[in-house]
């Protein structure tokens, strides 16, 4: 694997999750891989459990790290070819890209969807960017369109967690303040549908995701025919994606907030959602405390997902 932004560059799905339980199993049979190795880990945006799991996953190969924080403590970095430099950016991700790729060996890259423009964000120029000029294997820590380190650690768990060898999966939109990307949804989608589990997508009208990423899914408005029968149940809040209102917030409904209601509604589903999660919006107290969530397996499960992702990218599996 040269680089890892999507569920096609894992490859056989199988395959990768009985890799990832064999890591799981022992997290430091392959501590020699790493030696003499650097990861370096840049952030555009913030993040807990991305990083904390990624650089655990590295030390667990036995790498270095190198964390670069791009908004506190390096230059204002430009990302548009042709601007006339005489503001406040002093550097080019033109030069700094292939100068980080002197200093390390895998490069992981976050940045977000910035919503001013959806061609931009879908065409994922930043990421693109390292992949093209850094002579790195690259690998996404969460894109503009996909969060892949966090649909596998999700994949991961169900397959630990599930009762079934098809379980019904239901995706539901929340509520939310801010305007979130789609890049957790989409990806979890994607991931799922390869995984050839019953996908359903459950949302308000206005919240369509692209057809691209829902793929085989189910769409259903109605909440209730949605959760009926789930085995899991994904709370994810995204903005709206089509035009003219992408990157929008077009309710705040309540109603959707996840609560023992719904959950009663499914067949003992297990609830997740990939964290932090604004409660008693998103889910209520009681759905996230209850024996039935599965919000931290989950997060444990980041350092997994990115082992396995990391270990090949170093032997190029």
């Amino acid at each position: 694997m040269k680089h890892f932004t999507c569920v096609q560059d894992i490859g056989d799905l199988r395959e990768a999750l009985r890799e990832a339980f064999e890591i799981k199993r022992d997290r430091f049979q392959f501590n020699e891989l790493g030696k003499n190795k650097t990861l370096l880990m840049v952030f555009f945006n913030a993040s807990l459990r991305t990083r904390l799991s990624t650089q655990k996953a590295a030390m667990n190969l036995g790498m270095n790290t190198i964390v670069l924080d791009v908004n506190q403590g390096a230059w204002k970095l430009e990302t548009e070819r042709g601007v006339v430099m005489d503001g406040d950016k002093s550097e080019h991700l033109l030069e700094a890209i292939p100068v980080m790729g002197c200093y390390c060996d895998v490069i992981g890259v976050r940045s977000f969807a910035r919503f001013e423009n959806r061609e931009e964000d879908y065409g994922e120029r930043v990421l693109e960017q390292f992949i093209r000029y850094s002579g790195r294997p690259v690998f996404s820590m969460e894109a503009a369109t996909r969060h892949p380190l966090q649909s596998f650690a999700d994949l991961i768990t169900i397959e630990e967690y599930k009762k079934t060898d098809c379980p019904k999966v239901v995706m539901s939109w929340a509520p939310h303040p801010k305007a979130l990307p789609q890049a957790v949804p989409n990806s979890f989608a994607e991931w799922i549908n390869a995984a050839g589990y019953e996908l359903v997508i459950t949302h308000p009208e206005g919240y369509e995701l692209d057809p691209a990423f829902v793929g085989n899914a189910r769409v259903e408005y109605d909440r209730e025919k949605a959760f009926a029968g789930a085995d899991f149940v994904y709370a994810k809040n995204w903005s709206a994606y089509a035009a003219p209102h992408y990157g929008e917030v077009l309710n705040k409904d309540r109603s959707w907030t996840v609560d023992a209601a719904k959950m009663a509604l499914t067949n003992d589903a297990r609830f997740m959602h990939c964290l932090p999660v604004r409660r008693n919006v998103i889910v209520t107290d009681e759905v996230i405390e209850s024996p039935q969530s599965i919000v931290i397996p989950e997060a444990a499960n980041r350092e997994i997902a990115a082992q396995t992702v990391l270990k090949r990218l170093l032997t190029q599996e």
